[in-house]
């Protein structure tokens, strides 16, 4: 049965190789031959130039010797065969000299019927140099030049007549040796380049790719962190920011995992415990009923906690994950809901500790009593905690305070002890979750809850510095308030 187009598999296409999937080694090599040779060209081409006037200017040296053998004898008693041979000595095929407005031919062999080239070596310039000694080495068969130069003595200049031929082969000769040492400059230095770049550059990234993507496998694993070199450029810099990078996130990846399963663990606890609360509470109910002056004093606190404990249950359970309800604020008295905390801490009735309330009559804040309640109560059982851990020869009262007072629109209460304080290394992460706890048991949460209160009603919590032990200091401010409500009340009232 005969697959269509659509039903077809998909078949997984092979990676064509290209310059992208090259390592960087490879990338590197490629880039240093070709700039290497662009470097050889660019020697070179002032090399033939300078090779091509050192030639002429050999041959004009000895026009210059030949020259003075010749004049110095006496006219017509040199030898055409001697001539020849020396002519034949110093490559050229004359040579001529011009002493004032006469110019005189020493020797000649073979001489064309014109002359293809006139190279005057006095008035040569760079760039013409450049110019004929690439025309040159394009032309083809056996054309002749005409070299004029300086000469000694009273002579004006000096003249000699060579075939391009020789020179041309000569220029060859040296471009192929050139060439030659060039490519083998430009493997070695390819290669030192590339072992140096190996080394110090590629090997480093190499091993922080190696730890990316090791890193990428298994980011909670702390085995997987690279360990930084000891390298004070910007592949050390590279090394140690990352390896810091890995620490911070193989530690937010467990404390989030804890997280993760506190979360569950919470949910299933709330769970079974919020039927364990309502069957308390109906209990509770029973209990209010009976006529014991003492009992009926407690029954209505034990009811206020019992429904604030199943309050707090169901909202858990709705929201499902790690963050508050909202706030439900109104105005509240501040010296009730300090008194609730108190009993509930198990201070009332604790002599080992003393209790001091200082709060301003009558103050109010505008705050979720619940939540008001749970901050308290947290600063305060850290407070006794706090005392509890320290030892009897440390001597001193063990005193719990609260104050409060309103500055404006804000209201300001602060929790402070008579304890050993904050240890100076964890007040860095002092509201941030499983940070500070330093009890057997505790969870550190209790700071970062009060925190998360705190600022969804708009304050701040701080531990202020210079106390005796410890003070956190709370401030909330008040809601701001629309005119035109404010006014239809009082209207209405």
């Amino acid at each position: 049965m005969a697959l269509t187009d659509d039903q077809a598999p998909a078949q997984k296409q092979r990676p064509k190789p290209s310059l992208r999937r090259l390592g960087l080694s490879g990338k590197l090599l490629l880039l240093t031959i070709p700039l290497v040779m662009i470097a050889g060209l660019l020697i070179y081409v002032p090399a033939i130039a300078n090779f091509r006037m050192n030639r002429l200017n050999d041959r004009l040296a000895a026009a210059n010797t030949a020259a003075l053998v010749l004049d110095a004898a006496p006219s017509g008693l040199v030898p055409d065969s001697l001539a020849r041979q020396i002519l034949t000595s110093i490559g050229a095929r004359a040579v001529a000299i011009k002493l004032g407005q006469q110019r005189r031919l020493l020797a000649s062999a073979d001489l064309p019927a014109a002359i293809d080239h006139d190279v005057d070596m006095r008035t040569m310039t760079v760039w013409s140099a450049i110019v004929d000694a690439f025309e040159i080495m394009l032309e083809h068969g056996d054309q002749t030049i005409r070299v004029v130069g300086a000469a000694p003595g009273q002579a004006q200049f000096i003249e000699v007549v060579i075939d391009e031929k020789p020179l041309r082969q000569a220029m060859y000769r040296f471009s192929r040796n050139v060439l030659v040492v060039a490519l083998l400059i430009a493997g070695l230095t390819a290669g030192l380049v590339y072992l140096a770049l190996h080394y110090l550059f590629v090997r480093p990234m190499r091993r922080l790719t190696a730890s990316l993507v090791g890193f990428h496998e298994n980011p909670e694993s702390a085995a997987r962190i690279i360990v930084p070199s000891q390298r004070g450029d910007e592949i050390g810099v590279a090394e140690r920011e990352l390896s810091d990078m890995q620490r911070d996130l193989v530690s937010m990846l467990h404390q989030k995992s804890r997280l993760a399963a506190l979360g569950l663990a919470v949910s299933k606890i709330n769970h079974d415990l919020r039927n364990l609360l309502a069957s308390s509470q109906l209990l509770s109910d029973q209990l209010a009923s009976v006529p014991d002056p003492r009992v009926q004093r407690f029954a209505p606190k034990l009811l206020r906690s019992l429904e604030r404990a199943i309050a707090f249950c169901q909202s858990t359970l709705s929201y499902g994950r790690a963050q508050e309800a909202a706030p439900d604020r109104r105005v509240i008295m501040v010296e009730p809901a300090v008194a609730e905390v108190r009993e509930s801490a198990g201070l009332a009735t604790d002599v080992s500790i003393t209790w001091i309330s200082a709060i301003e009559r009558g103050l109010t804040i505008d705050a979720d009593p619940d939540q008001l309640f749970r901050v308290l109560l947290n600063l305060v059982r850290n407070a006794t905690q706090a005392l509890e851990s320290r030892t009897a020869s440390d001597g001193g009262a063990q005193q719990i305070r609260i104050t409060g007072r309103r500055e404006g629109t804000v209201a300001i209460i602060e929790v402070s002890d008579t304890g050993p304080g904050v240890p100076a290394k964890a007040r860095e992460h002092l509201f941030e979750a499983f940070q500070t706890s330093g009890r057997p048991g505790g969870s550190g949460l209790g700071l970062a809850i009060a925190a998360e209160l705190i600022r969804a009603h708009g304050g701040h919590i701080h531990l202020v510095e210079g106390t005796i032990g410890a003070t956190f200091r709370i401030s909330i401010p008040d809601r701001p308030v629309e005119l035109l409500s404010v006014r239809s009340e009082r209207a209405r009232a």
